[in-house]
């Protein structure tokens, strides 16, 4: 990995922009699940519409931000989406007493520019490593945001109660626009050369979907891998009850959140290393690996539902979320290898708004199931949807991984 981010300047640029722009992010996740505790009371509800207003504008956004990404250069949407997230995140600074409403207006501006930067960052990727790089380099990246989610959960824990919430709200725009900076710097073509006035064609949204979802329909191997997020991420809400479990059962305030926050994060990094043994052109494996990942996902977080301390609790998340590293790491490197260059952006585009409507889904439901059954049985009920998803992603995909491994 070192060696690949030693000779490949273009991919070193990019992979310093990503990881400046989430530990940034963190730092103001941390901050705004603290701020948005004490203007409601702890509520789950109003903690998981924080995980809501950032995956929902995915959702709803994707079918323009995927033509967008192949239809432009796709350097220019990261730098220009970095800048706008640098402007909206000094938004944070107005939330207050009577202005909760503010914290979700900004979460959702930067989810949006977001939906544009991560299927462009993604459809990149490709043409700016050699083909016998992109297994480590897909595997480095799947990396990346649960090492940033881990350090500036950690980090922003810390930065939050020492310097105060604001403070750490301007990291967060400071660090948009450093990821801008680095952006600016890379030199290789981030898509394959287009033909003659490409560019200058009329967006066509909902033609080019229908092509994406057109090329999914006749490629089992891109329509499994595109279910695969959309199914794991049924069960998501678990994460949105994690700042409730560290305020209301163990009573540990923003350290408590940064904690837990960590842990997954933690989880997310180690995870996709160990799915680098199976990032290769072998669509049975993957698929297998990222169903076995759900299983593990949903049977760890019945422990974490029931953990009398913090530090169990911890635990509990860490080892689920290698789960959960293995399983996004592995769906986004399959897309990426088995995805047309001239598609790449809207099948990655696909891929974000499937995940992000289920996992507006889960949290919506998690919030109603915490105030009926409390944050261990709602969590409880989520493990049973990601088990049950496990089972039948195995099934659904049977003939598929009959198939013998591609060449």
């Amino acid at each position: 990995m070192l060696g690949l981010l030693r000779r490949n300047r273009d991919v070193r640029l990019l992979f310093f922009a990503v990881i400046v722009n989430y530990c940034g992010d963190w730092f103001a996740t941390v901050a705004i699940l603290g701020d948005i505790g004490d203007l409601t009371g702890d509520s789950a509800l109003a903690a998981g519409g924080v995980f809501v207003a950032q995956s929902l504008p995915s959702l709803l956004l994707g079918a323009v931000a995927g033509p967008v990404a192949d239809r432009f250069d796709r350097r220019r949407i990261l730098l220009v989406a970095s800048l706008l997230q640098a402007v909206a995140a000094l938004g944070f600074l107005g939330v207050g007493a009577g202005r909760v409403w503010v914290a979700y207006v900004v979460l959702a501006a930067i989810a949006a520019l977001a939906s544009f930067f991560g299927p462009a960052s993604s459809a990149s990727l490709p043409n700016l490593v050699d083909p016998d790089d992109l297994p480590t380099a897909s595997t480095m990246f799947g990396a990346t945001w649960g090492a940033m989610l881990a350090v500036g959960a950690s980090l922003g824990a810390v930065f939050s109660a020492a310097f105060g919430r604001d403070a750490a709200y301007v990291a967060d725009a400071v660090s948009f626009l450093v990821a801008a900076v680095l952006v600016a710097g890379i030199r290789r073509p981030t898509r394959s050369a287009a033909a003659p006035g490409a560019a200058r064609v009329p967006m066509r949204p909902i033609a080019d979907t229908r092509e994406a979802v057109g090329i999914a329909r006749r490629d089992p191997a891109v329509l499994a891998l595109l279910c695969s997020k959309a199914g794991f991420g049924l069960a998501s809400g678990m994460v949105g009850l994690l700042a409730v479990l560290a305020e209301v059962r163990y009573d540990a305030g923003d350290l408590g959140i940064g904690l837990l926050l960590a842990a997954r994060g933690v989880g997310v990094v180690i995870g996709p290393l160990l799915a680098k043994r199976y990032a290769r052109p072998d669509v049975p494996a993957i698929l297998r690996v990222c169903a076995l990942s759900c299983l593990l996902y949903g049977t760890v977080y019945l422990g974490v539902a029931a953990a009398p301390v913090l530090a169990l609790a911890a635990v509990g998340v860490l080892i689920a979320h290698l789960g959960g590293g293995v399983q996004w790491t592995l769906s986004t490197y399959g897309l990426q290898v088995v995805a047309p260059d001239h598609a790449r952006g809207r099948i990655m585009a696909a891929d974000f708004s499937l995940v992000s409507g289920s996992m507006t889904v889960s949290y919506l439901a998690a919030g109603g199931l915490e105030a009926l059954v409390g944050p261990g049985g709602a969590m409880a009920a989520l493990c049973v949807v990601a088990l049950a998803w496990g089972v039948l992603y195995l099934r659904l995909t049977a003939t598929l991984r009959g198939r013998a491994p591609a060449a």
